[in-house]
């Protein structure tokens, strides 16, 4: 790679006016028209797409939970029978969390982080295409389970063994499982997708102590979620194991322990809570200043408390438990580490306080909702300190108080976060400002209806109201209580309603306005309001902390093409850096849209309905069409033949990635990796816990039988089979790296060789293992094979893919990314084939 950077800006070199500039980069990045944007891969267009759609789920929740404070407002109502009911409160907390919450903000993400990091896209945009379509399915598929009357009706924590086969017949709790199952796929991919966006894909010079405020949060939350939510796919395949095969990984009389469910649940349930708020304090981080005149106080402490946070939180977990019969030590190490999460909050929310103190405030809508932030927030905070205290939360488990605790937090961070962030980003998004006629009197709604629904169920809950309960009597107490809240959340309705006909009227009616409205300091407003598809004309080079910049001067400059990539080439194309220094690497070249996402998630959808109603060959063919859908749009990644350095403005000189080995698939494979060892952790787990902790073992003879010779032989066999191909894919590279086709053909041909020999060896072996319906250790053996032989398989397909792209010509000495792809796969399952013995012959 040659660089030869220039210290001051050039003027453009293509000799374009910025509108003919527009139009070139516009005809390569548009997302089309009418039918063309369901082939949309464009971070814009997705964002929105999916902040719509998750508003289109809060619309739902909010109708269930009118239905819940309509039964609740008075003692024995019969507007909901007990059924009824329990699939009402089960899927309003279902489409709350995981349809609306954790969306939301993956779509804001999606939508500002490119334009606040200087680049021009995200790093994998089939990938946020692909889980726009699992989101939207999947929560569709729960929706008309509500609609057919067998929604789920477990509490959407599933708690065994309520949500078992015995105890939840029907397909009521299948539909939850699959469903979120679904819906967590989308959610895992885009966390993959911020990850690597915010470490690689920034404006050049913006190192990591440049970054704004809000792409620290959105990194620490997306590795929090690449992390946290893989146990609960891990524990929901378990559970729908059990259910649809009888494996007992949570049947205490064959070996299980429904404890294990909640333990896998609350690993990502209680980080999911920071998972929400981080992303909402962001948005409070970024406004507060501009509306303050002045930078962040404590930016660098406030970077530090953030991934505290994030790392406190998954210690916390059992915080959820304390009524489980947990022992003493643990009761005092998840209190005290509850109580801990206090110093990194205090420290975020004191730093807006001081910039707001030392700066000179200007009063507007988005800092009407800040307040509103303070008080709610720091209120749910400060019970969540009294629920952490052991001997109070005995007394208040289970309660409303928990319930509203629950609602002052997330409602706090999320809502007031999100509507300041909306009032603050609604001109960028429509080009239009609010005329505020609507939007105060919505603020005053929503803020007395929240306090009045749920700042008296403190009262109610220490009074002894249950959570879940769907009738009670007149002689409990509760009754002008529950009346009052219910009063309460239908004036709450109101203001939301209120802010959905503001946004609308704004949309059509408001003023049009001049760049950079709120006089910021960041780089989204340096662009059109509302944005082109490709961004930034040209891409900028930062030299000071990107939340102290001019948009209103360098948004012009960059429509003038001063700047990196000014001049169009016919690809989608954007700047890599440096993780650390923000030095520019090397160009991305990003796909271009395609309505193979769309087909797809289809597919996906296919295969979990056809899980659901227990087509299982039908779903095993299912995912053999799916592997082939993943390398068949793989085909026509990268570059066709080597270009070698190419021009990226600014007097550099920089290869396009399919020629650098440290590029964005390969960061891309490296999280996700992660976010597949964070599952296989879970996995792993969940055999040490019912080893160690649950009842009936160890097995009786009859359920440790092995079912033929040799098992153990064969497993290790496997494991080394799977390690040479490891071995063989490096030599590849080298092979590659020579300029040696031939030798590099036959090296992965062997490979390939070798992982299929595995499998034969594996498949027998693990048909081989003790009955999996007996105990729970035939099944935790039989799920670590299984998880094994899925990787060996998909190691294979990957074989299979780069046979097709070599015969292709898409790789070549400099474009070998293929290879190193495929070594860091085969090692990953290497290594956990390798752990999967170890920890089979340490339970048996």
């Amino acid at each position: 790679m040659t660089t030869a950077p220039t210290p001051a800006p050039s003027a453009p070199e293509d000799g374009l006016s910025p509108l003919e500039r527009h139009k070139a980069l516009d005809a390569i990045w548009t997302s089309g028209r009418g039918l063309q944007q369901l082939s949309a891969v464009n971070h814009t267009t997705l964002g929105i797409r999916i902040m719509l759609t998750a508003c289109f789920f809060f619309f739902v929740g909010g109708l269930l939970a009118m239905l819940i404070r309509a039964q609740l407002s008075t003692p024995d109502t019969a507007f909901l029978d007990a059924p009824a009911y329990a699939q009402v409160f089960t899927m309003h907390g279902t489409v709350m969390m995981f349809l609306f919450a954790i969306p939301l903000l993956e779509g804001i993400a999606m939508y500002l982080l490119p334009k606040m990091l200087g680049t021009r896209d995200l790093a994998f945009p089939r990938l946020t295409a692909y889980g726009y379509w699992c989101y939207l399915f999947g929560g569709l598929t729960l929706l008309a389970a509500l609609v057919l009357g067998v929604a789920p009706m477990s509490g959407w924590f599933m708690y065994t063994p309520l949500s078992s086969d015995v105890y939840s017949p029907g397909i009521n709790s299948d539909i939850w499982l699959l469903g979120i199952t679904f819906v967590e796929i989308s959610a895992v991919s885009i966390g993959v997708e911020l990850t690597v966006t915010i470490l690689r894909m920034r404006a050049p010079g913006m190192s990591l102590a440049r970054m704004p405020i809000f792409a620290w949060y959105m990194l620490v939350t997306a590795l929090m979620i690449v992390v946290g939510f893989p146990p609960l796919i891990a524990g929901s395949l378990m559970l729908e194991a059990e259910r649809a095969f009888g494996l007992p990984f949570f049947d205490p009389t064959r070996g299980g322990d429904p404890l294990l469910w909640q333990h896998l649940f609350w690993i990502f349930g209680h980080p999911e809570v920071y998972i929400i708020f981080l992303p909402a304090a962001g948005m409070l981080a970024t406004l507060v200043p501009t509306f303050s005149r002045r930078p962040l106080v404590a930016y660098k402490a406030v970077v530090a408390a953030v991934l505290a946070m994030g790392v406190i939180s998954f210690l916390i977990w059992a915080h959820h438990m304390f009524t489980v019969g947990m022992p003493k030590l643990a009761l005092d190490f998840f209190a005290v580490s509850s109580s801990a999460v206090v110093l990194p909050t205090a420290i975020q929310i004191f730093a807006l306080i001081a910039t707001m103190a030392m700066g000179k405030v200007v009063r507007s809508v988005p800092m009407l909702y800040v307040m509103g932030f303070f008080i709610v927030f720091v209120n749910g905070g400060l019970t969540g300190v009294m629920v952490a205290v052991v001997p109070f939360n005995f007394q208040v488990h289970d309660t409303a108080f928990v319930t509203a605790h629950l609602h002052y937090v997330l409602i706090g961070s999320l809502v007031f976060g999100s509507l300041a962030g909306l009032y603050y980003w609604l001109p960028h998004l429509t080009g239009r400002m609010s005329v505020h006629s609507l939007s105060i009197p919505a603020f005053w709604l929503i803020f007395l209806g929240f306090n009045g629904t749920f700042l008296l169920m403190h009262l109610t809950g220490l009074l002894g109201m249950p959570r879940r309960v769907h009738s009670y009597f007149w002689d409990d107490g509760w009754a002008t209580l529950n009346l009052i809240s219910s009063v309460g959340g239908f004036i709450q309705a109101m203001g939301f309603g209120l802010v959905a006909l503001d946004v609308i009227l704004t949309r059509r009616h408001g003023p049009r306005f001049r760049r950079d409205p709120w006089k910021a300091g960041t780089l989204e407003w340096a662009t059109p309001t509302p944005a082109p598809s490709y961004a930034f004309g040209a891409l900028p080079h930062i030299e000071t902390r990107a939340d102290k910049l001019e948009p209103s001067v360098l948004g012009p400059q960059l429509a003038a093409g001063d700047g990196y990539l000014a001049r169009p080439r016919g690809w989608m194309e954007t700047m890599v850096v440096d993780t650390v220094s923000g030095k520019a690497d090397h160009i991305a070249i990003l796909p271009r849209r395609t309505y193979m996402p769309l087909i797809q998630g289809l597919v996906t959808f296919a295969g979990i309905l056809c899980l659901l109603f227990k087509a299982y060959l039908l779903a095993a063919g299912i995912a053999l069409l799916l592997a082939a859908l993943f390398i068949l749009a793989a085909q026509g990644a990268g570059l066709g033949r080597d270009h070698g350095p190419l021009p990226a403005g600014r007097g550099l000189s920089l290869p396009p990635h399919p020629e650098v080995r440290n590029s964005l698939p390969t960061w891309g494979l490296r999280v996700t990796l992660l976010a597949n060892g964070a599952m296989f952790a879970s996995l792993g787990f969940g055999v040490l816990y019912l080893r160690l902790t649950a009842p009936g073992w160890p097995p009786p003879p009859e359920a440790m039988a092995m079912r033929g010779p040799g098992v153990a032989l064969a497993a290790l066999a496997a494991v080394l089979l799977i390690a040479v191909a490891a071995g063989l894919s490096r030599a590849t590279i080298r092979a590659n790296d020579k300029g040696e086709p031939k030798g590099r053909w036959m090296l992965f041909t062997a490979g390939a060789l070798a992982v299929a020999t595995a499998l034969v060896f594996w498949l027998p072996a693990s048909g081989h293992l003790p009955d999996p319906r007996v105990h729970a250790l035939g099944a935790t053996l039989n799920g670590l094979a299984a998880y094994v032989f899925v990787h060996a398989a998909i190691g294979l397909a990957i074989l299979a893919s780069n046979a097709f792209r070599s015969a292709g010509g898409w790789t070549s000495p400099r474009r070998g990314t293929d290879f190193l792809l495929t070594r860091m796969w085969l090692d990953y399952t290497a290594a956990t084939a390798a752990i999967s013995v170890g920890l089979a012959a340490l339970v048996v």
